[in-house]
């Protein structure tokens, strides 16, 4: 898995418009849903500090349905690997179900 704290805004915003996949966590009721990574947002305009990242949050839009609650998921990618985010659910947008994960 992943260390979150490695992580920062640059690594998200070269994975922009890509697809990241989500384990749902229920076995044989949902497969996997695939998350395209669609704004990647930096908070803060000063320097974060040396043991701080800038604080910043992405943005993820899925299917439709199902509409997944608030609550950590297992989320894959090819190039950041396996990563436990915590999403919330924003609203749809027209084109599929938004989910927020916030690094502070």
């Amino acid at each position: 898995m992943q260390d979150l704290r490695s992580l920062n805004h640059t690594e998200f915003a070269r994975c922009l418009n890509q697809t990241f996949t989500l384990d749902p966590g229920v076995p044989d009721e949902v497969r996997a849903i695939p998350l395209v990574l669609i704004e990647v947002t930096e908070y803060g305009s000063g320097a974060a500090g040396p043991h701080r990242r800038q604080p910043f949050c992405v943005l993820f839009r899925g299917p439709a349905l199902p509409v997944l609650p608030q609550r950590t998921y297992v989320i894959d990618h090819e190039s950041l690997g396996r990563l436990e985010l915590f999403l919330v659910p924003v609203g749809p947008d027209g084109q599929g179900m938004r989910y927020e994960a916030v690094f502070t």
